[in-house]
């Protein structure tokens, strides 16, 4: 994952891991409660508004979804799913691996370029 690479200086990829896997862990409960809302954007990027520092851990919006769809968080991805239904559109996987991205929860969109 493109995450495990943002580590900071002495951080071990062990490390990182188990502080990906925490954020992530946070970021569904959030989720959940309906604390942090996806965005799905007019090209199909997916968004988080409400997920900020320290809780995000550096951890983009695009891995953070990738882990949500791969893992058994039912709650975080009916929470996806509310958000392509309310949008009218599903989340385009392509369009997420292309780095298509927000700063601002959903307010406006990025390409990776």
């Amino acid at each position: 994952m493109p995450c495990d690479t943002y580590r900071l200086p002495r951080q071990t990829f062990v490390e990182r891991k188990t502080e990906i896997r925490k954020a992530i862990d946070r970021l569904e409960k959030r989720l959940a409660s309906g604390a942090v809302k996806p965005v799905v954007g007019p090209q199909g990027a997916v968004s988080f508004k409400n997920w900020n520092e320290p809780d995000r851990s550096r951890v983009t919006d695009a891995c953070a979804f990738r882990r949500i769809m791969a893992g058994n968080s039912a709650m975080a991805k009916l929470a996806i799913q509310r958000a392509e239904t309310l949008a009218g559109r599903t989340v385009d996987k392509q369009v997420v691996a292309q780095g298509i991205h927000s700063h601002d929860g959903g307010a406006t969109w990025h390409s990776k370029g």
